[in-house]
């Protein structure tokens, strides 16, 4: 020992830097108290260091040792009356140590051989944790104080040590399980599935406490079943889970059920755990209850085999029992939520499927196919409520579906459903007051009909299942999922039917764009009449239309069957006079009925009609021209029906208007075109600064210039055929006066000169006429005018009570000049549109008294300040109060047609004062030679006119020509022209004169010849000089021939 005192303190300084070195650099407490006996032994040269450990029960237990007997030194027990020398340095709390031992007293260090002993205890926090002793085998070697002091040093390090290991590892601990819970509640909250999570929580648990068997029972319906069990090995898992179907764990279900009762956690000593599996351990078993919405249940933990379970782990168990609960209520709910969403995707791919049905036919036959199969019923079917009646219109039958037509009987199901309820019974035939012989003809037994209710509350109809295919009683839920597959066919029928009826109102305003467009471009009244009703039987529908128009005297009918038009006249003859006999019985505008009492049995079989719809079509000022009828709609029209057909009426009414009065001037501008050019005399016609304004044919082509080449000339271009200078630009004015009458040589041919002065159709301004009238030959004049036409179309709005636009089209910002739509929306109607605010209050009073407007003509005011003419139809849209919510119409601009009338009243007097100032005469006759017109040069020759007119041709003229002018007639009606013809034509004196006459056709709309113009000029001086001259060239010869004979002689 004396060796050891003379130690310096710079080794025992090193001895500690490896102290602390090994107990860093060990992970284990056992390795750091293997370490510090290492280098304690090796730094006091002892035969062996060895630490003992305080055992729970009092005494000590030998943890590890370095050196003599360590091997022997593990596991030895030290109870506390034992004589030894760790005993006394833990019983005194300080270091102790013995030389020269006593065997008696110091047995033990006797049997380890040794001769001094050292031991300090080792404690923490005040408490002793254990002890660490020294034996030294050699008498020389001895322990002391200084020693002892170094030990003492030595074993307060190693507490440090130990506790700073301890705490290091609890802190290890303690992550881990925080750790592991945020994993236990992460892996739940991710699990769908409650058997899974219930498998979880006991894995997770197992893992967490080191537990050999943690169990998960659960109470449903007041039985406890086995949910999850967990265990280190799958032997053990296997047979636990074989015992639990034959009633083996009565002992565990017995603590759930006292950990659930007692709503905490409870604590069991398990003595025999053989129950379960021979290799569990007896011991503490833990038991916490839990609760969730649907059930109870309890988390067995069963003891370890080394330590019991501490109060931390205890509220641990808890804590996860806590956190399981609410993992497996959101797993059960889950669950249901995932059934209900697989029973709401079966729904949604039902109306899906339903939803790609376009027609309500091919959608009710999917529905009852989907139904069947989805409720698993081996029938549905599906009625609608028509009127007071359940009729059966589409079912399914083990798959197959078919539409049906089955009125159901009045009884007690059908009472139940109108009341809005669902009726279902297991056996049809028991039901009171059932049909009997219905039932059996349909062998009904289970029913469960659900009511079809609509968004607004309404009973549409109802949805009915016969028979179960798997045999059992109709549940609630088979109820439950009838009404809401019920609910989903409801909406989705509403829709299909809201489709429907909204894709016929497209058609229809398709078609009623088609047929405005069509009949504002179409103004030949033949044409216009074929369009018209093409085009109203696809909007209104039916198998065949008719349009007959009335024109004066007469009816012009159009009947269409199909895409063929009927031709024969006889039917068409007994048509018209059906339909006045018709119109004289029923005087509103809108006719329904069946063909046979509209138009008569006779006629009804012989065009194949069943019922006919007859709208009135009226003009503007009220008198019926025309009728529109179409056959086999198969229902008389409905509400809105009626008002489309009067909003075509009305529509077609302006149009056909438009077109007569169109085709009336086209037929009038081209008769006297053709009157016009077929004048042989030169006709030319110049404004005020001598440019040419118009030609007649003859003139142009004598000249050799194109008619439409010459407009626009200087008529100083015409010099050539003036044969004297004239004072003025034009060749042919004389005085400048207009009223220029002269015999004027052109090119060896004599022409009268007429001059007269008119005022322009399209102006103010004055014009000039000269005719130059051949006196010695004739030519054909075949001038027309261009035809007139004109695009008509209509303007919409729809207008609030205030005056503002909400709606126009382009038409009507074309009509009132302004630049774009939006601009026409900002403006305030009463002061921009009418030039008088009163006037729109005025047309607000009328609507109010008669319900609309139909054909009203009203001036309104351009965006420039210009007037407009327009015609206005429009109706008050009202709310069900009777509160106008908006004005609605059409305008139709007319005043290009009260210009086209102005300017043909003008063409009318121009032609007729050209005509009345020529120097011919002339007629227009019929195919037969009967005169409807005279001019004004008959009068020179003692006619009147009004006695011309209604004679024949013929009979003007001397008999002995008579023959030969029907002749010419007829030729000329077969197309011919005629010319020169010369004819005697008797005097309104009763003298004879000669005439030479030029005959030219005049064509009707159908390029037959309808008239005959007869353009005549006196040519009785010119035949009786030429009889003159005749006769004096006779008797000059005849005097030659005299003087001859008397010279001779």
């Amino acid at each position: 020992m004396k060796g050891l005192r003379s130690q310096s303190d710079e080794p025992f300084q090193r001895l500690l830097v490896e102290l602390s070195r090994a107990a860093f650099e060990n992970t284990e407490a056992s390795q750091v108290i293997q370490s510090f006996c290492r280098l304690a032994r090796e730094f006091f040269h002892a035969s062996g260091a060895y630490f003992w450990s305080s055992a729970p029960e009092g005494g000590l237990v030998g943890a590890e040792a370095d050196g003599h007997e360590a091997e022997r030194f593990r596991g030895l027990h030290l109870h506390p009356g034992d004589s030894s020398v760790a005993l006394d340095a833990v019983q005194n709390r300080r270091t102790v140590f013995i030389n020269d031992a006593d065997a008696d007293r110091y047995p033990q260090v006797a049997d380890y051989r040794a001769q001094g002993a050292m031991a300090t205890p080792v404690l923490v926090s005040g408490e002793v944790i254990g002890a660490v002793a020294f034996l030294h085998d050699s008498p020389e070697a001895r322990f002391d104080e200084h020693t002892a002091s170094q030990s003492t040093i030595m074993a307060i390090q190693l507490g440090t040590a130990l506790e700073a290991h301890r705490l290091n590892l609890s802190s290890q601990e303690e992550r881990r399980r925080a750790m592991t819970l945020t994993e236990i509640a992460t892996t739940l909250h991710g699990l769908p599935d409650t058997s899974a999570v219930m498998e979880a929580i006991s894995e997770r648990l197992r893992i967490l406490l080191h537990s050999p068997a943690v169990l998960l029972l659960t109470s449903e319906a007041g039985v406890y079943q086995m949910r999850a069990v967990a265990a280190e090995c799958p032997e053990v898992v296997q047979s636990i889970r074989n015992r639990h179907p034959e009633k083996n764990l009565h002992i565990a279900i017995e603590i759930a059920e006292r950990a659930v009762a007692s709503g905490k956690r409870i604590t069991v000593k398990i003595d025999d755990p053989s129950q379960l599996d021979e290799k569990l351990p007896s011991g503490i078993l833990v038991a916490s209850p839990f609760r969730t919405s649907r059930s109870d249940g309890a988390i067995l933990v069963y003891p370890r085999r080394d330590t019991e379970f501490t109060e931390a782990e205890g509220a641990l168990i808890s804590a996860v029992a806590g956190v399981g609960a609410v993992a497996i209520a959101n797993a059960d709910l889950h669950d249901t939520a995932r059934g209900q969403a697989k029973e709401l995707h079966e729904i949604l791919e039902i109306s899906t499927e339903l939803g790609s049905a376009g027609k309500l036919d091919q959608f009710m036959q999917t529905f009852v196919v989907r139904a069947s199969s989805f409720l698993g019923f081996r029938r549905c079917f599906i009625g609608l409520l028509e009127g007071d009646v359940f009729r059966v219109r589409w079912g399914v039958e083990d798959g197959r579906s078919r539409p049906v037509e089955i009125p159901l009987p009045e009884g007690i199901a059908i009472r139940t459903l109108k009341q809005k309820q669902v009726f279902q019974t297991e056996d049809a035939a028991t039901v009171p007051g059932a049909n009997i012989e219905f039932v059996n003809t349909f062998k009904i037994h289970q029913l469960l009909a659900v009511p079809l209710m609509g968004s607004t509350g309404e009973l549409l109809g109802m949805f009915g299942m016969l028979d179960r295919a798997q045999a059992g009683p109709i549940q609630d839920e088979d109820v439950r999922r009838a009404r809401a597959l019920a609910a989903q066919a409801a909406i989705a029928f509403e829709l299909t039917a809201n489709l429907h009826q909204s894709e016929q109102h497209r058609h229809r305003a398709e078609a009623l764009v088609a047929l405005a467009l069509d009949l504002n471009t179409v103004l030949h009244l033949p044409e216009f009449t074929r369009s018209f009703a093409h085009r109203a039987v696809d909007l209104l529908g039916g198998r065949a239309v008719a349009l007959s128009l009335f024109q004066r005297a007469t009816h012009e009918t159009v009947l269409l069957q199909g895409a063929s038009e009927i031709e024969d006249k006889a039917l068409l003859r007994r048509f018209n006079l059906a339909l006045g006999a018709a119109l004289t019985k029923h005087e509103t505008d809108v006719v329904f009925g069946p063909a046979s009492d509209l138009l008569g049995s006779s006629l009804a079989s012989s065009l194949g009609w069943t019922d006919c719809t007859l709208v009135r079509l009226a003009g503007a000022s009220g008198e019926l021209i025309g009728v529109l009828c179409l056959a086999d709609r198969g229902a008389a029209p409905a509400a809105e029906d009626q008002q489309l057909l009067r909003a075509v009426a009305s529509h077609a009414s302006i149009a056909l208007e438009n077109a007569c009065l169109f085709t009336r001037m086209e037929q009038a501008n081209r008769h006297w075109v053709e009157v016009f050019d077929a004048i042989s005399d030169f006709i030319v016609v110049h404004d005020e600064v001598q440019n040419i304004l118009r030609v007649n044919r003859p003139l142009a082509d004598f000249v050799g210039i194109e008619p439409e080449q010459l407009i626009g000339v200087n008529m100083r271009a015409l010099e050539g055929l003036s044969a004297t200078a004239s004072p003025h630009a034009c060749p042919f004015c004389r005085t400048g006066d207009g009223l220029d009458e002269y015999v004027n040589k052109i090119l060896e041919r004599t022409y009268l000169i007429s001059t007269s002065r008119i005022h322009a159709a399209t102006s103010v301004q004055m014009q000039t006429v000269h005719v130059l009238k051949d006196i010695t030959d004739r030519r054909d004049a075949e001038q027309r005018y261009h035809e007139l036409s004109d695009n008509i179309q209509e303007g919409i709005f729809f207008s609030t009570p205030q005056g503002r636009f909400i709606e126009v089209n382009d038409a009507l910002v074309r009509i009132l000049g302004y630049a774009s739509r939006d601009e026409l929306l900002q403006v305030d109607i009463p002061s921009a549109i009418y030039f008088n605010p009163e006037q729109r209050e005025a047309l607000a009073s009328v609507i109010e008294r008669h319900g609309g407007l139909r054909n009203h003509e009203e001036v309104l005011r351009r965006k420039d300040g210009s007037p407009v003419h327009v015609l206005i139809n429009g109706f008050a849209l009202r709310d069900p109060q009777g509160n106008v919510l908006q004005y609605r119409g059409l305008l139709l601009d007319v005043s290009g047609l009260r210009h086209s009338q102005t300017e043909l009243q003008r063409e009318r007097d121009f032609s007729s004062k050209v005509l009345n100032h020529t120097q011919s005469l002339i007629l227009v006759t019929d195919t037969g030679g009967v005169i409807s017109y005279a001019n004004r040069r008959w009068a020179d020759l003692g006619f009147e006119q009004s006695h011309l007119l209604g004679q024949s041709f013929s009979e003007l003229t001397a008999p002995v020509r008579q023959a030969a002018l029907r002749e010419a007639v007829a030729s000329v009606a077969g197309g011919q022209q005629v010319d020169n013809f010369d004819m005697q034509l008797l005097r309104g004196d009763g003298q004879t004169g000669q005439f030479s006459a030029n005959l030219s056709p005049i064509s009707g709309d159908d390029g037959r010849v309808s008239s005959v113009v007869v353009v005549m000029t006196d040519v009785t001086d010119s035949a009786m000089l030429q009889a003159k001259l005749m006769h004096t060239e006779k008797m000059a010869a005849v005097g030659q021939l005299v003087s001859g004979v008397s010279g001779f002689y």
